[in-house]
């Protein structure tokens, strides 16, 4: 154990992380994301709708416009 290779993430305090690494060569810690809940309806995302894909996406977009908006506005005034 004391010989195994470590993870050597960041820690929040700045040093690297002395935990034995996974195969990945990460500690349990800072393995990475987990893969996250299920898609679809199976997780009852569909209550309400709006964090569905199409929703997120068409949030985006017009945040998008608006920034474009808010350039336009300001390069006019």
């Amino acid at each position: 154990m004391h010989h195994s290779p470590r993870c050597g993430a960041r820690t929040r305090s700045g040093i690297s992380c002395c935990s034995p690494a996974m195969p990945n060569g990460r500690c349990r810690m800072h393995g990475g994301a987990s893969p996250g809940a299920p898609k679809g309806p199976r997780n009852g995302m569909y209550r309400h709708g709006r964090y569905t894909a199409e929703a997120v996406a068409t949030r985006r977009e017009l945040r998008e416009w608006l920034r474009l908006i808010r350039q336009v506005a300001e390069g006019v005034g």
